[in-house]
């Protein structure tokens, strides 16, 4: 593990430092990232921007070789500083990069993440025009197989996933959340950095406790970022049905955030599961009344099919094949997710519900004072 980070103060004139583009530190968590670390750390070590630079790479316990990548990585580049991260929880991960960060512009990015050559310059600028607190873009789903780019076009929809901005693209403006972010550091420490009690969707209640302390939160679509999503119905299943558990965290958290977009794939499973088995009853007994609730299922299933088409539209016939059998397992897996809630070892977690090394009571909101995650 590299030394504790410099001091940040400068010895330049005011007027030079007014001038100067502030120092960045590119924050990366990875685990098991073997095969792709190197071209990672080269791609972001590759970016065009003029002022200091740095990239912090948080390295969980691994299968691979990864640790050690990384440690050659940090030999070779004086620009670049390993650290661990013995729970390789991905907001410990954020939190432990950014205790030993040098700079006062925090950069996240993942370990498969692809981005432009300009990316972090464009995000700084507009980051330093807009004052936000946060600067992020849109993600950009990029699929290999048939199935994975159906993911991809579903990932990038309103039927499949909504309508954030991050998601389906937008205006520039204030929003509720970004894909992975630019940070202003006084900003994230004001609010006490990552809670590492959410295991998921971190980077939302992030955002949101950023909001409520008067910060802004800014989505630009020209900044993108590629993410390679899930390959097999199994993984995709596993990553949604989590993704609602923790929605569902959020939620009891943060009660006013509840929304109908939220709300909508729970109460369609509850409508689909419903309506299935009560025709089924209906099929066994011959009532009539019953068989009619197997419109629900079968109403959803058509609307799922004849929305998929536009989404569909211009990829080959695999892809599209594919396409509503992931958007009803996204929507199924998603509110079955937030159905059921965080439980095991995930509970555990969540119900320590505090920020590490604060002093904050377990249930309150705003921690005493920054703390750094895991």
């Amino acid at each position: 593990m590299s030394a504790p980070p410099a001091d940040r103060s400068s010895s330049a004139r005011p007027s030079d430092r007014a001038e100067a583009l502030p120092g960045v530190s590119v924050i990366l968590p990875v685990r098991d990232e073997e095969k792709h670390l190197a071209a990672a750390v080269g791609q972001v070590l590759a970016q065009d921007y003029a002022g200091p630079y740095e990239v912090v790479v948080a390295v969980g316990p691994s299968a691979d070789r990864t640790r050690e990548i990384a440690d050659a990585l940090a030999a070779s580049d004086p620009r670049v500083t390993v650290v661990d991260n013995p729970t390789g929880r991905t907001p410990a991960a954020l939190n432990a990069a950014i205790a030993v960060a040098r700079h006062d512009v925090l950069v996240r990015v993942d370990g498969h993440s692809e981005i432009d050559d300009d990316y972090v310059t464009r995000a700084v600028d507009v980051l330093r025009t807009t004052g936000a607190a946060n600067v992020g873009g849109r993600m950009l789903p990029v699929g290999v197989t048939p199935f994975e780019q159906a993911v991809a076009r579903a990932m990038s929809s309103r039927l499949g996933i909504g309508s954030e901005r991050f998601h389906t693209g937008g205006r520039a403006g204030p929003a509720a959340t970004v894909y992975l972010g630019v940070f202003r550091r006084d900003a994230l420490e004001g609010v006490g950095g990552f809670d590492e009690s959410y295991l998921r969707a971190q980077d939302w209640e992030l955002n949101h406790r950023l909001r409520a302390s008067g910060e802004t939160v800014w989505f630009d679509p020209t900044l993108g970022v590629t993410y390679r999503p899930r390959g097999s119905w199994r993984a995709l299943a596993r990553q949604f049905h989590r993704t609602g558990q923790w929605r569902r965290h959020v939620v009891r958290t943060y009660p006013e955030t509840a929304s109908p977009r939220y709300l909508a794939p729970p109460l369609a499973v509850v409508g689909v599961v419903a309506g299935a088995v009560i025709a089924l009853v209906g099929a066994a007994t011959g009532a009539r009344v019953a068989l009619v609730a197997g419109t629900l299922p079968l109403g959803y299933a058509a609307a799922v099919g004849i929305g998929s088409v536009p989404v569909g539209r211009g990829a080959s016939w695999r892809t599209r094949g594919w396409l509503p059998l992931v958007i009803g397992t996204m929507h199924m897996a998603w509110g079955t997710g937030f159905l059921r809630g965080v439980s095991g070892e995930d509970a555990r977690v969540a119900s320590a519900g505090h920020y590490p090394g604060s002093a904050r009571a377990p249930g309150e909101r705003t921690p005493t004072r920054p703390a750094t995650e895991d």
